[in-house]
């Protein structure tokens, strides 16, 4: 078995590399029609596309919406591997601030806590985020307390980019054509819409879109996304009496008949919600949008009949009209599609043990690009990428467990899959 010495000069490459990527502004938008939904997630695009150019991949290309795709040339005399894919998105949540993000480094984390910002008192706190405590010793990039850092997928970026880098350093490491994909909108559950899986001619890839060391992920959420509209009548308040209908009011009551027990904040494992992320309001009329979320297919199409039967009652009590929803699926669990082809899982979990890494199998409490794509022909389970607490103020990501991501990659990449 080939070393890999991923040395400092490798260690500062990928840490750098991350920096760059995470000043680039690149959050998407879910109002948005168009493909990237944000004019700044080109200007990323843009960068990744010159650097892959530059760093020396073949093939490489950038469509008309954003996607891009290169590839590591086999170095085999006689290649018969299965071509393999690694896969991350560019974008940013627009759950948080993601313009101007300014990243700071602790080298050698005492395990206290960080003082984050002094103007806004943000402190990434020892007690209140306990995983901390694993990383004493390493290094850390935080925020400034002003944004979200971007490691969900920068850090997945950064960590395939550096490891085409180090394959094509390092010929003595036999592979088969490794593809590498990029993509934007996945925050906004549409990453993988105009992905091509031809193109890509991958057999199966993987997304590099986890949270901690050793997560390996093959089933996640079944996940649609409801807006419910609520019209109200508005008057001059003076003159109000029997007449005005305030939208503000009824989608207060509107978000009431929804389980309270049943949100993200009261559910754990394989437990669905209901997850209200945005209400907009004024007297005439308010806007309210949910993510629906279950890992058990029955259940989900429960939960989207809920939503439905809701708005229905709501409007029998206030009448007929006042409230209107939409429901659009995002994804599917993509654990279905693995059935026969858990040697895809296998090799991850193989590459994880070689480079000393614990895997750690468990259902994603969320959705990559990968489970899409799993469905469109590409089976992609999802490996960590190393951040912690995304979407944030208090994301953060150790450079050492970016370190362990790339290792995962060259290992996986290697040839000897064929048996």
């Amino acid at each position: 078995m080939t070393t890999i010495d991923f040395n400092l000069d490798w260690k500062l490459k990928l840490q750098n590399r991350f920096i760059n990527y995470v000043k680039i502004y690149s959050t998407s938008d879910p109002e948005s029609e168009a493909t990237p939904s944000t004019p700044q997630q080109w200007d990323i695009a843009k960068y990744i596309f010159e650097e892959l150019q530059t760093l020396g991949l073949s093939d490489v290309s950038m469509d008309e919406h954003g996607y891009i795709y290169a590839y590591v040339p086999s170095n085999l005399e006689n290649d018969d591997e299965p071509v393999v894919g690694f896969i991350s998105h560019y974008d940013t949540s627009p759950d948080f601030n993601g313009e101007n993000v300014n990243p700071q480094i602790w080298d050698d984390y005492d395990g206290g806590d960080l003082l984050l910002n002094k103007e806004t008192g943000f402190i990434l706190s020892s007690t209140k985020f306990e995983t901390l405590k694993d990383y004493v010793g390493k290094t850390l990039i935080t925020t400034d307390g002003t944004s979200l850092l971007g490691a969900d997928d920068k850090a997945g970026v950064a960590e395939i980019v550096t490891a085409a880098e180090f394959l094509l350093a390092h010929p003595e490491i036999k592979h088969g054509r490794i593809a590498i994909g990029f993509t934007p909108d996945e925050e906004i559950g549409r990453g993988a819409h105009k992905f091509d899986v031809k193109k890509f001619g991958a057999e199966w890839a993987y997304t590099m879109d986890g949270s901690e060391v050793g997560e390996l992920e093959y089933e996640n959420f079944n996940a649609a996304g409801a807006v419910v509209k609520i019209h109200g009548l508005s008057v001059h308040p003076g003159y109000a009496i029997g007449k005005m209908v305030n939208a503000s009011l009824l989608a207060a009551e509107f978000i009431k008949m929804l389980p309270e027990n049943e949100t993200p904040s009261t559910t754990r494992g394989f437990e669905g919600f209901y997850h209200l992320t945005d209400l907009k309001s004024e007297v005439s009329e308010a806007k309210i949008q949910y993510i629906i979320r279950d890992h058990d297919n029955d259940k989900f199409e429960a939960r989207k009949k809920f939503m439905t039967d809701v708005v229905a009652e709501f409007n029998k009590k206030f009448g007929a009209g006042t409230a209107e929803i939409e429901i659009k699926e995002q994804y599917r669990n993509m654990k279905q599609q693995f059935e026969g082809k858990m040697h895809i899982v296998d090799i991850a979990e193989q590459a994880m043990k070689d480079a000393n890494i614990e895997p750690k199998i468990k259902a994603i409490r969320g959705g990559t690009d990968g489970a899409q794509l799993s469905y469109m022909g590409l089976p992609c389970p999802n490996i960590f990428a190393g951040g912690i607490n995304f979407h944030g103020p208090y994301e953060y990501v150790c450079l050492e467990s970016m370190e362990k991501a790339v290792k995962v990659i060259v290992n996986i990449a290697k040839a000897m899959k064929k048996k």
